[in-house]
């Protein structure tokens, strides 16, 4: 974390989303983590905390919003949500309350493994929608890109933890980043296909 940055960002606006930045831990070092060229994603903004948020610091965060000016909220900060999962879920509980607009994690699918307890039940009460990086057609691919802390059981937790999303949840999507090659493409495409999700490939910024 930058040394000069205090305050922090819990919400933060993309496009016509709501962001919630509620942690920096992450249990990847991906290769390509935006994390590593800059401070946020809009210049002058940084999304580094210099603590994580309490429950009553998120809650008064999500009580100055006016979600009318939203198209959906998301929990996508500068860190993997699920490391706080009781948090996740007291804000999801708090928006879902104030209003119905679609609620979408953005996740590395490793919740379980974090949390060593099955996630997807939990998160379905309150999130509706689930996009998670999948990065990378098999396991050795996958490993060599985001170094997950915990190595060879990462890949297959993640692919467990979308299935399960989406027996829950009513959108489920995996997402790649444009830096793979063209058949690595063509080989989560093939894998997304067979697992009846569906695949976004988001380019690199």
């Amino acid at each position: 974390m930058p040394a000069e940055q205090k305050a922090e960002t819990i919400v933060y606006e993309v496009g016509a989303g709501l962001y919630i930045n509620i942690t920096n831990r992450c249990p990847c070092n991906c290769t390509f983590c935006l994390r590593g060229a800059a401070d946020g994603v809009k210049e002058g903004e940084s999304l580094w905390l210099d603590h994580e948020p309490s429950l009553e610091e998120i809650g008064e965060a999500l009580s100055n919003v006016d979600f009318s000016k939203y198209e959906e909220v998301v929990f996508c900060g500068y860190g993997e949500p699920c490391e706080r999962l009781d948090e996740l879920v007291y804000a999801a509980k708090l928006i879902r309350e104030r209003t119905a607009l679609p609620v979408r994690l953005n996740t590395n699918g490793l919740g379980d493994l974090i949390n060593s307890k099955k996630t997807a039940p939990v998160l379905a009460q309150y999130i509706n929608r689930v996009s998670i990086s999948l990065n990378a057609p098999d396991k050795e691919t996958y490993n060599s890109i985001c170094r997950p802390v915990f190595g060879g059981d990462a890949y297959n937790a993640m692919i467990q933890f979308a299935l399960e999303c989406k027996a829950l949840m009513p959108e489920v999507n995996f997402t790649v980043v444009d830096v793979l090659s063209e058949e690595q493409l063509r080989q989560c495409r093939e894998l997304c296909g067979g697992l009846g999700i569906r695949l976004r490939v988001r380019k690199y910024v």
